[in-house]
């Protein structure tokens, strides 16, 4: 789990008593799924016939439109994690990228998981003595990514929770 044991006030939603705004929500929802998009081919690659993944990633996207409810975009991460269980390496942490970004739906703090598996499949894709080098480029690229509404939100995430997202936020 890399979730913090005490949730962050900026991570829960203002109807449920914390800070999050919807609209910064649904950003954070897409943000993920770009990231998890990004390595999804990692996962496809190796279970080609397999569509859950590519699926929590469209259901996400559904949900920050309002076409779809949190508790369909969070089953569709669900599976996509069911998907990554039997895997190892890429495949499995790219699998586990798209599980990540459709539960953001659920609780926003899973923007961070998607973000991290992705830099993981990244880092499992490379050639040997690359992995490094890959994460921090993924990394890196994931950054770019960031809408400015919540740019500074999502950095400080990755500030405080680096530690136990296995320090792949260090670029």
């Amino acid at each position: 789990m890399i979730l913090p044991k005490q949730r962050d006030p900026r991570f829960i939603t203002v109807r449920c008593g914390g800070s999050l705004s919807d609209s910064d929500h649904r950003l954070l929802a897409l943000w993920a799924a770009t990231c998890a998009e990004h390595v999804l081919h990692l996962f496809e690659a190796a279970q080609p016939s397999d569509a859950r993944p590519r699926q929590a990633i469209a259901q996400i996207r559904a949900w920050a439109r309002g076409e779809i409810s949190m508790t369909q975009a969070r089953a569709a991460g669900g599976h996509a994690m069911a998907a990554a269980r039997a895997l190892r390496g890429a495949a499995r942490h790219a699998a586990y990228a798209a599980g990540q970004a459709a539960v953001v739906a659920h609780v926003a703090a899973h923007e961070l998981g998607a973000a991290a598996y992705a830099i993981k499949a990244a880092q499992a894709a490379a050639p040997d003595g690359a992995g490094e080098h890959a994460g921090r480029n993924e990394c890196q690229w994931q950054r770019d990514q960031l809408p400015a509404a919540i740019r500074e939100l999502v950095l400080d995430d990755q500030r405080l929770r680096n530690a136990i997202c296995w320090s792949v936020f260090d670029c």
